[in-house]
């Protein structure tokens, strides 16, 4: 068995056809994770969704900012915005099927020493810590609290993280953390507006990664989202995987036991 993982997909399923025929990849015995962001941006948000869905237990996700922005507008909580690409999921027969499958998909797991998540997991918390709030904020989509959850999802407020914080100011900056982050501050505090490269950093923040007393720094941290990374090395016991396939750059694919790098434009 061969387990790989994929950047940034955003619709663009054709790429990754492309990578996993390169690889000879076979759902009977091989694995896909994703590190979400399976929609928007690209022109084939439907069947990319239709597609990973169709692996079934060969493939693992996380959920991305994309993802939990088109349930949002799947739940009425906002209408689909002018660069929005997702028009073809709300219309299709299926719609319902595909979106309460990646509703029950995480925000983040672990698996084979490595932990999986979008943005990033912020310097104040340890695995431990991390892998519990995200399977809190896992339990609100899947209930009654969802809609509120989606109601309350947009906005950069609070910026930093405290045990004491409930309600919808507690899944919204756990959801940030996890799905936007880029640069914060070593207490966690997070600055959500810059999208530079990491080597230009707002005063006083770093990239959440450069951290040197990262509480997760031993463990391996599979993640996307930030394309102006490039893919490019950022650290011991990191693996970036968004190297801006939308963009016009290619799509990365990981072979998690070699090591080995695939490209797909």
């Amino acid at each position: 068995m061969s387990i790989y993982a994929v950047g940034d997909i955003q619709g663009c399923l054709n790429p990754l056809r492309r990578l996993l025929d390169k690889v000879s990849f076979d759902p009977a015995s091989d694995q896909l994770w994703s590190v979400g962001d399976l929609v928007n941006r690209g022109p084939e948000s439907l069947e990319t969704l239709r597609f990973c869905q169709s692996l079934g237990s060969s493939f693992r996700t996380v959920l991305g900012n994309h993802d939990l922005h088109l349930l949002a507008v799947a739940h009425g909580i906002r209408s689909p915005g002018k660069n929005d690409t997702f028009y073809d999921v709300l219309a299709a027969p299926d719609c319902h099927n595909l979106l309460q499958w990646l509703t029950y998909q995480p925000l983040m797991f672990e698996s084979h020493g490595y932990l999986v998540v979008h943005a990033g997991i912020p310097p104040i918390w340890g695995r431990s810590k991390a892998l519990k709030l995200a399977a809190e904020v896992s339990e609100v989509l899947r209930d009654h609290r969802a809609s509120m959850f989606f109601m309350h999802m947009y906005g950069n407020i609070p910026n930093t993280w405290s045990d004491s914080l409930t309600g919808p100011d507690r899944w919204r900056v756990i959801t940030n953390y996890f799905t936007r982050m880029r640069f914060c501050q070593d207490n966690g505090k997070l600055d959500l507006k810059t999208k530079t490269s990491p080597d230009r950093p707002p005063a006083g923040y770093l990239p959440w990664f450069k951290h040197p007393q990262r509480k997760a720094r031993k463990h391996k941290i599979i993640f996307g989202h930030w394309a102006a990374l490039e893919g490019k090395p950022c650290g011991h016991n990191l693996y970036p995987m968004d190297t801006g396939c939308i963009w016009g750059g290619p799509l990365r694919l990981m072979d998690i036991e070699t090591g080995e790098l695939y490209h797909q434009e």
